[in-house]
This record gives structure tokens, C-alpha cells and sequence, in this order.
């Protein structure tokens, strides 16, 4: 058997850095993001399940989410005003994505093949399931504007604005229930989030 680069590629994610045209005070990686994104759509769909009568797959999409920048491990992270400048810019870039993914995947001995790549091109998520992911995806970006807010770092003011908004167009009620019960906590120092954990769990109740 021939070696395979796969999971070496893969594990490079801590090698690429986001933000690119921000001056960040605290760095952050796309495997950090990766994880983070997962744990957050991973919420979600518990959420969904738990508060507003849904019937999502929080194991699914949680995986899902582990794998949807592994692109970047090839193209890097191209910012997003750069991205989505125009549609012509966005559309090049998803093909680019496309052939990276596809090189990811011819990394791996065949026969692993069909279980990754619907992880790779999230083939096995409905519009609905990946609707969690990229709600995520936006929860966690503003969640680190948050953190440089925390630092004293007024850089991501706008982006924190954008992202707010951005979160709210999803009209997704599990991401504004996250938003409204989880996320204030981010906001806080340690001390802080501890003392105040027996009064920050939410009702079992989307009204409170």
C-alpha cells in the first residue's frame, strides 16, 4: 500500500491563518475555526431539537462542519470582501474550491473515497441541514469579534455589525435563540461566566 497524504494535508489546517486583512490580537487558524464551527452548528441543531420542535441530525451536521473550509488547506482563506467583491469573483473561487476538494480527495486510497467525499462536498446535507453550518460559520466570525472587542481591539467593530446582521437574514430560530441566551456569555471574563452559570441556563422555553 502506497502512502497517503490525506490526513497529513488535512491536519495542516492549524497552518492557515484567517483574517488576513485584519490586525487581530489574538490569532486564529483555520483548524481552530473549523472545530469551533462544528461545536456551534453541532448547538444548533440540539437546539433546534431540544427548544423548537425539530428534527435535526446534530451528529451529522457537526461532522459536516469539521470539513467545510478543508478547501482552504490548498487555496488559503481568501477574505471575504475580496470573495464576495462580485459574482464573477465568488464563482471562480467556488470552482477553485471545487478542484481542491477534489484534490484532497484523490489523496486517499479509493476505497476511502466514498465516505469522504460527501464530507468534503457536504453531498449528504439538505439545504436545511446546511442552512446549521453556515449559520455557524457566521456565529463563530462574530464570536471572535467579540473576542478582539474583549481585547480592546476596535478593528472588528464593522465586521461584528455585518455579522449581526448577516446572522439575523438566516431567519433561522435556532441561531437567534443562540444568539439571545449563549452568546452574551462570550462577552465575559472567566470569573464572571463561572459565578453566573445556575442563572445563565436558559428555560426549556424559546419565549424566555
Amino acid at each position: 500500500m502506497t502512502h497517503s497524504p490525506f490526513y497529513a494535508l488535512l491536519l495542516r489546517m492549524k497552518y492557515i491563518s484567517r483574517w488576513g486583512l485584519m490586525r487581530s490580537s489574538i490569532p486564529e487558524n483555520l483548524s481552530e475555526h473549523s472545530l469551533e464551527t462544528a461545536v456551534i452548528a453541532h448547538a444548533l441543531a440540539v437546539i433546534d431539537n431540544t427548544y423548537l420542535g425539530g428534527a435535526a441530525r446534530p451528529e451529522h451536521i457537526a461532522c459536516a462542519a469539521l470539513f467545510h473550509d478543508a478547501a482552504e488547506i490548498l487555496t488559503g482563506d481568501l477574505p471575504t470582501p475580496v470573495k464576495y467583491n462580485n459574482p464573477a469573483i465568488r464563482q471562480a473561487y467556488r470552482s477553485v474550491e471545487d478542484a481542491a476538494r477534489e484534490s484532497l480527495l484523490a489523496a486517499l486510497p479509493q476505497p476511502l473515497q466514498p465516505v469522504y467525499r460527501p464530507l468534503l462536498f457536504c453531498e449528504d446535507l439538505s439545504p436545511a441541514d446546511y442552512r446549521y453550518i453556515k449559520a455557524a460559520d457566521k456565529i463563530c466570525a462574530y464570536l471572535k469579534c467579540v473576542e478582539e472587542h474583549k481585547s480592546g481591539n476596535r478593528e472588528f467593530e464593522s465586521a461584528s455589525q455585518q455579522l449581526q446582521q448577516a446572522i439575523a437574514s438566516f431567519r433561522l430560530p435556532a441561531a437567534d435563540y443562540f444568539m439571545e441566551h449563549f452568546a452574551p456569555a462570550f462577552s465575559l471574563t472567566l470569573d464572571e461566566q463561572e459565578n453566573g452559570t445556575a442563572s445563565a441556563i436558559p428555560s426549556k422555553s424559546c419565549k424566555n
